[in-house]
């Protein structure tokens, strides 16, 4: 089922974190929207509407900001390859500050809302988050976390929201990185954030179930989702911030909603236009001679998957590696690469 916003639109389809290894959100940052838009915004919106997407364009996101400075600065090749990226619909990770968190999901729906578009939203403030690896951080205990994502759930308002619910936060438990005392705990407050997200209107929640080369054994998986509120979400998000194929990740998809009894899931397609780069042991982190995959859209040709969406921004770095700077820093010359390796191979699917 898609959210209320997108029921009009048929559907139609047109990366892997090791065990203990980050998936590199933004969380900690307030989203780029809450800074300003950047010129030409009004622009980029219009072209999302001719391109009939229902999720809302941020005209302040860090890439929408480069073009404008590359343009300045008579890069204008560059900025033309970036508007690959600032052009379409980002997920915005708002604050992990209890403080913050609010203002910044109120001024995302704001504008998502007044654009008539659908906000994509990341929850990522687990305690423990990322077992201590490149994302490390989160919520001080349960009691912040509960105060956390109550700001957060409440500040939806004004329109309609798709939410991805804790990246890495059931794969980590399924995997054995979670320590076993801390288990049951994260699951109660998984379902408690979804019970607290699904009591606002418009609201559709997907909880993060990792990618296709990270938990093969699907059915502990699927065990760890059903004691993480996965019968009140509407569904399971798969392959945020990672590499692996449209084509894999769908396959993965529909073994894992068999499991789960047909529920649907949404698929990251933000930098999996080459797949996951292979021969490495970080092949999660910055990988070189990757692309943007197929751009966000509901039209997906398959009827358990809800949309493809850029849930992580392409460009933000996966964390100090590869002479990356730190997780969730916007890297330009990274996301120039993505942008370049998708334009060779729409070149090479024209010829």
């Amino acid at each position: 089922m898609l959210p209320l916003a997108l029921a009009g639109l048929a559907l139609a389809l047109a990366t892997v974190p090791l065990a203990g290894c980050s998936v590199a959100g933004p969380a900690d940052s307030a989203p780029e929207s809450v800074r300003g838009a950047a010129p030409g915004a009004e622009q980029a919106a219009a072209r999302a509407v001719r391109n009939e997407t229902p999720f809302w364009v941020d005209p302040g996101s860090a890439a929408a900001r480069q073009v404008t400075r590359w343009e300045r600065e008579g890069r204008g090749d560059d900025a033309k390859l970036l508007r690959r990226i600032s052009e379409q619909p980002l997920a915005v990770w708002p604050s992990g500050s209890e403080e913050q968190v609010g203002a910044d999901v109120r001024e995302t729906m704001r504008r998502a809302g007044a654009a008539g578009q659908t906000a994509v939203l990341v929850a990522y403030n687990i305690p423990n988050r990322d077992c201590g690896q490149h994302s490390a951080g989160g919520a001080a205990d349960r009691e912040a976390y509960l105060r956390w994502i109550g700001a957060f759930a409440d500040n939806i308002e004004g329109g309609e929201a798709l939410v991805i619910l804790e990246p890495d936060a059931v794969p980590h438990m399924a995997d054995g990185c979670t320590p076993e005392e801390i288990r049951a705990e994260r699951q109660e407050m998984l379902g408690e954030a979804v019970l607290r997200l699904k009591r606002r209107p418009g609201v559709r929640v997907y909880l993060d179930a990792g990618n296709a080369a990270w938990n093969h054994d699907t059915g502990s998986l699927a065990r760890r989702l059903g004691e993480s509120g996965m019968n009140e979400a509407d569904g399971f998000a798969l392959n945020v911030s990672n590499f692996q194929s449209t084509r894999a990740t769908r396959a993965y998809g529909h073994e894992l909603s068999r499991l789960l009894g047909g529920k649907h899931f949404v698929v990251d397609t933000s930098r999996n236009g080459n797949g996951p780069l292979a021969g490495d042991d970080a092949t999660w982190c910055n990988p070189p001679g990757r692309a943007l995959g197929a751009p966000p859209s509901t039209r997906t040709g398959d009827e358990l998957i809800d949309a493809l969406l850029w849930i992580k921004r392409p460009g933000d770095s996966d964390g100090q590696c590869r002479g990356g700077p730190a997780a969730g820093t916007w890297w330009p010359e990274y996301a120039l690469g993505l942008a370049r390796s998708a334009a060779d191979n729409d070149r090479r699917a024209d010829r």
